[in-house]
């Protein structure tokens, strides 16, 4: 297997107007119907290796997973076990090294970079530990921005509507440095979920945040996700946020090592 270069950098995310190409007419941002796609995601034999082929790493080693729509999963693991490649995979954000890999009814495996960037666009959600909000964009801005490369009517409306949702609604006209760290996130948690994506993920996305903080914005996530329906997949240290969830996932060394109901169901 030939190794790859790491392609995730803060740029590819959705809301990046510098990364992005400009909307096309395609029917990439429609929602795919549950009953025709199968599971939300469905991996087999996943990999990755990185590095050179002098020095290959492998960072995720065959893979086997199924997550059904609507299901909240977390994600658990030491640093460096993988759990984080393999969100940057299955959201689109890396490609796999081999494997066959089923997203929102998509086949990820046989897309290059632009075509994983065109099939996340209005299916995928995500929301990361650094926030990763564009610092000369309003908040409003920087939750219309994914829309509107997806070709979105009305986009500056549904971000002011998904801020008001998220608490924000006297703060959308400020920008990320005008925001505290906690606000910052609901602006990120508002982007990631005003296109009505069909999955959202969350990487660590307490991480810098303080205690009291923290649990506001895992509040604010679960409730999003419910009434949006989506399926989430949480990436996290904190054996408490991931008991909240419907099944709990543990990876050790580039495998999952458990898999079992969350104890707080």
């Amino acid at each position: 297997m030939t190794s790859q270069t790491s392609s995730f950098t803060p740029g590819s995310l959705e809301g990046s107007a510098e990364s992005q190409p400009a909307p096309s007419s395609t029917a990439a941002s429609t929602p795919i119907s549950p009953a025709a796609s199968g599971p939300a995601i469905s991996a087999r034999g996943l990999t990755l290796t990185l590095g050179s082929s002098a020095a290959p790493v492998d960072i995720l080693k065959g893979i086997d997973l199924d997550i059904q729509h609507g299901e909240v999963v977390a994600l658990l693991g030491p640093s460096g076990s993988g759990k984080s490649s393999l969100m940057a995979v299955l959201s689109g954000l890396e490609r796999a090294s081999g494997g066959s890999l089923q997203v929102a009814g998509q086949d990820f495996a046989d897309l290059d970079e632009d075509g994983l960037a065109q099939a996340r666009r209005g299916r995928i959600g995500i929301v990361l530990q650094a926030f990763h909000l564009l610092p000369t964009m309003t908040a409003t801005e920087n939750v219309a921005t994914p829309m509107e490369l997806a070709g979105s009517e009305n986009a500056n409306q549904r971000a002011k509507a998904e801020l008001e949702a998220v608490g924000l609604g006297h703060r959308t006209d400020h920008y990320p440095t005008q925001l505290s760290g906690g606000e910052q996130q609901r602006v990120a948690i508002a982007r990631a979920i005003a296109p009505r994506p069909d999955l959202i993920f969350a990487d660590e996305p307490t991480g810098n945040l303080d205690v009291t903080t923290g649990e506001e914005i895992v509040d604010l996530l679960f409730a999003r996700r419910a009434e949006t329906g989506a399926t989430l997949l949480i990436i996290t240290h904190d054996r408490a946020l991931a008991e909240r969830c419907e099944r709990v996932l543990t990876m050790a060394d580039g495998k999952i090592a458990s898999d079992r109901s969350g104890e707080n169901q």
